[in-house]
């Protein structure tokens, strides 16, 4: 670790609860305690969950596994079959999200999946593909109110080879088309000087938008981290995952009350679970 980003991490220490494991700083965001979650794990169909929304009744939680062409519901509090729906052949999808009125799922290679007749028995989807050259991989799609798109970051992208940055692009959820130009880049060097690590490629998992905070939060299952931007891309804070507890954070999701739920498919021989952090707002 070079000495900037040991003065870095010490200036964090002065200003956020950061516990220690090792050489690693690990800490939690305002409001939250990373430590300490409420832990829920999920039958065996959902092992390879791989992207959340919390259901507007705040009851289930719609999820996507990876592989299956299906939309599932879940309820927390009750071992009981999950209700799903088929909205397209099998493939690897890795997020879902919603504006409220339309279910859209990502696909890994870019495509997007508008899912109508989701709860009834006619449930299918039209596809859009980004019309973007070269390897392209994503895994995480948000919904922002702004400017009513839908927002995918890049994982591993060609445009983004060689570069200090994650490229993001935006669907119209208007117009039912992706923007010729990337709505925004994610800088890796802020990344870096904000957790202290020298981690060279920035993989992001999932991505939401707090509700009251209206900032942008962003896990990386590869890296470790969760990182907080402005709604724009631009970095603010950023924080280094247990391993034991974050085992591969593949989707974040945030309750009306600013309760943070993240899931994790399963890996090194632990089952796949999804953890509820609470929310204090008076911390802020």
């Amino acid at each position: 670790m070079t000495l900037r980003h040991l003065l870095l991490v010490a200036l964090l220490l002065t200003s956020c609860n950061y516990y220690n494991n090792s050489d690693k700083k690990y800490g939690s965001p305002k409001g939250y305690n990373l430590t300490e979650p409420t832990r829920f794990h999920v039958r065996q169909s959902m092992q390879e969950i791989s992207g959340i929304v919390l259901a507007p009744d705040e009851h289930h939680i719609m999820a996507i596994n990876d592989e299956q062409g299906r939309i599932f519901s879940i309820d927390v509090a009750n071992k009981t079959a999950y209700p799903n729906w088929k909205f397209h052949k099998s493939g690897d999808y890795e997020d879902l999200a919603t504006d409220g009125k339309n279910w859209i799922v990502l696909k890994s290679n870019g495509h997007l999946y508008h899912v109508t007749g989701l709860f009834s028995d006619s449930t299918i989807s039209e596809t859009y593909k980004l019309p973007m050259e070269g390897k392209k991989e994503f895994e995480s799609l948000y919904y922002d109110a702004r400017n009513d798109g839908m927002i995918m970051v890049c994982k591993q992208c060609a445009e983004d080879k060689g570069k200090d940055y994650n490229t993001a692009y935006r669907f119209d959820m208007k117009t039912w088309e992706f923007d010729t130009v990337p709505f925004y880049r994610i800088n890796i060097v802020d990344i870096e000087r904000l957790s202290g690590e020298d981690i060279n490629l920035f993989k992001p998992s999932a991505a939401a938008i707090h509700p009251f905070e209206k900032r942008l939060y962003i896990l990386s299952a590869v890296n470790k981290m969760l990182v907080i931007a402005d709604l724009d891309g631009k970095v603010q804070e950023a924080y280094n995952l247990k391993h034991t507890l974050f085992r591969q954070p593949e989707g974040i999701s945030f309750a009306a009350n600013g309760d943070m739920y993240i899931s994790n498919e399963s890996a090194d021989e632990s089952s796949a679970n999804i953890l509820k952090f609470k929310y204090n707002q008076r911390a802020q």
